[in-house]
């Protein structure tokens, strides 16, 4: 796998200072978590799913959820778990094939399911035998103290059954850590459950629209996660406890973003027209205001500001906004060396190469570390490359 590697070789020749380096799914677990970028969820009920899978692969996805939770009714889950069996030993026939024909793997995207108890763990695991290869892991939902370990007890012993690594990416989404009054015996008990298994979890997500839906609220296309106080109060706390950067932190993903069609605009659009003035950048520009997707670019550097990584997405126009946000800029790249020069680890104030900020080693060590480790698997943009050249790439593919 590699970001943008659907992209042609010389097109990513041209927009990168230094390209996004390949993975694997047996990479390390930092790696991974770094890697996610947009997570494409999928209803596992899908007839052609593994068509689907190869098809998003192909056009950028690098980590995909494969549901039978909140995406499916209740009647479903049973002919969900059959056609996952069924998609996996396609999946894997196909990908014997490839192997026999070009002399190496498919290329399939990071695969995780979403389950609803404990038992479809290593019941599913079972049932998909030899096939459990393809599977990176288990998405938690409902994600607490108490509710987790059972999940994660499951986890272990599959791994122990199959020999085959798994990761947990549990989802926070319970109202106990939306509720003020429970919030930090749930976040602590959360904390404590993570640091036990902390090999298995490859990074924690956050459930907003059911943290909205404790409330009866839902954000319109034109406001960010972090406009409704009531959910930013949550994303902020759950980043203080588990998100940081003295080692005991995971990686948290962004929310979701539920829009990809327009319906009337109340506000002025939240995308500027600086970047967008040469070319057919004015275009993208509007293709991205008609489809809302203005709103989620501004959500994306929200993200960023509020130490998520990473986005849940349920529909494949996401994928590449949120990759081309993940793109590290020459400017980020070349405050990350300067702070990590070895000769620096005395600390001390410097001038940032771009002569408008100053760069504190000390301080400023924890993100250059992130940052560095974000543009291994996203890569750095050249000098004059903007997020508008990285989008019109990943689109066109």
């Amino acid at each position: 796998m590699r970001h943008f590697g659907h992209v042609p070789a010389a097109v990513r020749a041209d927009l990168f200072h230094r390209e996004p380096a390949e993975f694997t799914a047996a990479a390390p677990a930092a790696t991974l978590a770094t890697a996610l970028g947009a997570t494409l969820y999928s209803p596992a009920t899908r007839l052609r799913l593994a068509e689907d899978i190869r098809k998003q692969a192909a056009r950028g996805v690098v980590s995909m959820v494969l549901c039978l939770e909140d995406s499916i009714s209740d009647d479903e889950v049973e002919a969900g778990e059959a056609n996952l069996v069924r998609q996996f030993a396609d999946l894997a026939a196909a990908d014997l094939a490839r192997g026999a024909a070009e002399g190496e793997g498919s290329g399939l995207p990071l695969l995780f399911v979403r389950v609803r108890e404990p038992r479809q763990i290593t019941d599913l695991t079972d049932r998909l035998g030899e096939t459990v290869r393809l599977l990176s892991g288990f998405v938690l939902p409902k994600f607490t103290g108490p509710r987790g370990r059972p999940f994660l007890d499951a986890l272990r012993a599959a791994e122990r059954t199959h020999g085959h690594r798994l990761f947990a990416m549990p989802v926070l989404e319970s109202p106990d850590l939306l509720h003020r009054e429970t919030r930090t015996e749930t976040l602590a008990g959360i904390a404590a459950l993570t640091a036990e298994h902390r090999e298995r979890i490859l990074a924690l997500r956050l459930g907003v629209t059911d943290f909205c839906s404790a409330y009866g609220l839902r954000r319109s296309p034109h406001m960010t996660a972090y406009d409704i106080r009531i959910v930013a109060d949550v994303i902020g706390d759950v980043v203080n406890v588990l998100g940081r950067a003295d080692g005991t932190g995971f990686t948290v993903t962004g929310p979701v973003w539920e829009y990809f069609r327009s319906g009337e605009r109340m506000f002025k659009p939240q995308l500027r027209r600086s970047p967008f003035l040469e070319g057919r950048a004015e275009e993208l520009r509007t293709t991205l205001i008609e489809h809302d997707l203005d709103g989620l670019l501004r959500e994306i550097e929200l993200d960023r500001a509020n130490g998520l990584l990473g986005k849940t997405c349920i529909h494949p126009s996401h994928v590449v906004p949120v990759h081309a946000l993940s793109v590290v800029t020459h400017e980020e790249f070349s405050d990350a060396e300067d702070i990590l020069r070895p000769d620096r680890d005395g600390g001390g104030v410097l001038r940032s190469a771009y002569t408008n900020k100053m760069n504190e080693v000390k301080p400023h060590r924890a993100w250059a570390e992130r940052t560095l480790r974000r543009a291994e698997v996203f890569g750095v943009a050249r000098e004059d490359i903007g997020f508008v050249e990285l989008l019109t790439a990943g689109l066109a593919g």
